[in-house]
């Protein structure tokens, strides 16, 4: 039988798809369900007014909205924080500046290590001429 520990609560229980034990789950869904009723009632909240009026933060509704579980379609003013800098977002997990700027990194850092790759084997090419001089 495969148990754990419940990540929320350190409860033991029989590990499931969830991750999480019966009653974090219950806990976890009525959660779901009161940002639900109050997005219903207040089409035009933001993540933060969401927050505030029902006690559930801001990372748990980032979750939701995540998972597909809270549609921010129809929601013109719901967004979630990036993942690396804060800035509210309505798709994916960074916003445009982070993903530019990761985009740059990876591109210097392969150039970096072709450059550092190119110069490696022009050394052993040099020194492969010096031994074919000394006859070797």
């Amino acid at each position: 039988m495969n148990i754990d520990n419940c990540p929320r609560c350190g409860r033991i229980y029989v590990k499931n798809i969830m991750e999480l034990c019966q009653s974090c789950m219950k806990e976890l869904e009525q959660q779901y369900e009161t940002c639900v009723k109050y997005l219903r009632e207040n089409k035009g909240a933001n993540i933060q007014e969401l927050s505030d009026a029902t006690g559930i933060s801001v990372k748990e509704i980032t979750r939701f909205i995540r998972e597909g579980r809270i549609s921010i379609a129809n929601a013109p003013n719901m967004m979630y924080p990036c993942e690396v800098c804060g800035t509210l977002i309505r798709e994916g997990h960074m916003c445009d500046s982070c993903r530019g700027r990761l985009t740059k990194d990876l591109m210097n850092a392969s150039k970096e290590a072709a450059a550092t790759k190119a110069s490696q084997k022009n050394s052993t090419g040099a020194y492969r001429a010096v031994d074919k001089l000394r006859g070797q």
